[in-house]
């Protein structure tokens, strides 16, 4: 099956600068699949999406978007992708409804009926002129000409931004219906808990290559469970400090923060020899890697 966006090798320099924006990236994101950038400011994301777009032009590379260059078949391929950047600009005069009417005069085949219950799920203000609108009142407009046309991909740039806890989750649940037609969708995001729930890979960027890229789930699964125990006696404290089966993470007088040295098992039966009045376990968390890759390069 040919990938949705196909990015091979592709590196950005803007400018003379002599460090590139984006340094020999390789991507591909296919059809039905949720795909998650996440990356400090600067590590290349939206230089990623832009390009993807055909609105920048990458200085080597290539990029294919359904099996063909992006940059000679653009007006084409465009009609297939909806987009949302991260910053949602809108004509300031025109209300919603005239904004999403004049859309669909220009698509030719966005479905009615789709349209208003989009605009519904998000309660979209359509009345009112977008200029006067809050961000995420913005917002909510700038998702539903995303996904209008009901487009083959969907390239999103912080699209949950300024949305409230009920409209994300109506954007979740739009997302997942996209990727059940058989939508790709790549997206840019600094949610760890979205992208951890949404995306079914993801790329951790720095300094515009991957750090890390596989599943959400694949990078948690590879780390060891932290506990934080509380002793009986405070002696046993620095007993369990020295044992080898035990990686001492903090110290308290009383209670210890660890992780297993080798194997769980092991590391279990360490524990089982001291008197033991309150354990609890924590799991690494996305947001915990993501910083761990950054901590490495600082």
């Amino acid at each position: 099956m040919v990938a949705s966006i196909n990015i091979t090798n592709v590196t950005k320099y803007y400018g003379r600068a002599k460090t590139p924006a984006v340094h020999k990236l390789s991507l591909k994101v296919r059809s039905g699949e949720v795909y998650g950038l996440l990356g400090a400011n600067g590590a290349g994301k939206t230089t990623t999406l832009r390009m993807i777009l055909d609105f920048i032009r990458p200085s080597s590379g290539m990029i294919k978007l359904f099996g063909q260059e992006n940059h000679e078949h653009a007006a084409e391929l465009h009609a297939r992708v909806g987009y949302l950047p991260g910053d949602v600009v809108l004509p300031n005069g025109a209300t919603g409804r005239e904004f999403l009417r004049y859309l669909s005069q220009l698509n030719g085949k966005i479905d009615p009926d789709y349209l208003r219950k989009l605009s519904e799920r998000f309660s979209a203000q359509l009345d009112q002129k977008m200029n006067e609108l809050s961000k995420g009142n913005r917002q909510k407009i700038g998702i539903v000409q995303a996904f209008m046309h009901q487009p083959d991909l969907l390239v999103l740039d912080e699209p949950t931004s300024g949305l409230d806890p009920l409209m994300q989750e109506e954007f979740y649940r739009t997302v997942s219906e996209a990727r059940e037609r058989g939508a790709a969708v790549l997206l840019s995001s600094h949610s760890f808990e979205e992208v951890e729930r949404m995306c079914d890979r993801i790329g951790i960027m720095r300094k515009g290559t991957f750090a890390y890229e596989g599943s959400a789930v694949g990078i948690i699964a590879t780390q060891k469970p932290r506990w934080r125990v509380t002793c009986r006696h405070a002696g046993d404290v620095a007993k369990l400090k020295a044992d080898p089966a035990l990686k001492v993470i903090t110290l308290g007088e009383a209670s210890i923060t660890i992780e297993p040295a080798g194997t769980i098992e092991k590391a279990l039966g360490a524990l089982s020899r001291y008197a033991i009045v309150a354990m609890t376990t924590s799991q690494h968390a996305l947001e915990d890697e993501f910083l761990h890759f950054y901590e490495e390069e600082a």
